[in-house]
């Protein structure tokens, strides 16, 4: 069953003949998280051992306020790329971790600037074969449009990849460079940016 045309989910705008631009509800992003989590897998390529987690966070996200699930869908209406994000708040674990790290960084001010109305990026991606084809970066302006929250927050990996440089290309700054969310994780950044984002490419 194609994952964008039932239940709590609308088709927003075709992006040619390979691509659909979807919008999920939090129900419909549930139904279809183990198609989102391949999507991750194929772009991220972690470890087995870490996808049942990663799963159930994924959904568990879902239940965040102001949950924002897009994705985008191939000819056979199956998922290819996906991002969603919430408002972050105290009590959300990525939220209380970037705001203790940025408050012991840069100040307290620095911190309440950026976490006290914020839109978090949870996940952002593409697998391979549709890579480098604009649908990450129009997934992020998409989801981004049109929130109340005055800024929005992410973190990726804290290397000169692709994805950096849309993120930067976008108007996000760095927060947090070289951070680990645990012992076992690789560097991160923790990138903010001002909202509406600045506007991309022609």
């Amino acid at each position: 069953m194609p994952v964008g045309v039932t239940g709590t989910s609308r088709i927003l705008v075709r992006m040619g003949p390979a691509t659909t631009l979807t919008e999920l509800g939090a129900a419909r992003f549930v139904v279809a998280v183990d198609k989102m989590l391949a999507v991750y897998t194929a772009a991220m390529k972690p470890a087995a051992a870490q996808l049942a987690g990663r799963r159930s966070i994924m959904a568990r996200h879902s239940t965040n306020p102001g949950f924002r699930a897009l994705a985008m869908l191939d000819a056979d209406g199956q998922p290819v790329a996906f991002t969603y994000g919430f408002h972050g708040e105290p009590g959300q674990w990525w939220h209380d971790v970037v705001n203790f790290a940025l408050s012991a960084s840069a100040g307290a001010a620095e911190a309440q600037h950026w976490l006290t109305d914020s839109f978090e990026v949870a996940e952002l991606h593409v697998t391979p074969a549709y890579q480098h084809q604009g649908l990450g970066r129009s997934l992020l302006y998409r989801l981004t449009a049109d929130l109340e929250e005055p800024c929005a927050l992410l973190s990726t990996h804290d290397s000169e990849s692709p994805a950096r440089h849309l993120y930067r290309s976008a108007g996000f700054v760095d927060l947090l460079t070289t951070f680990r969310f645990s012992g076992g994780d690789p560097p991160y950044a923790v990138m903010g940016a001002e909202l509406p984002l600045r506007p991309g490419p022609a």
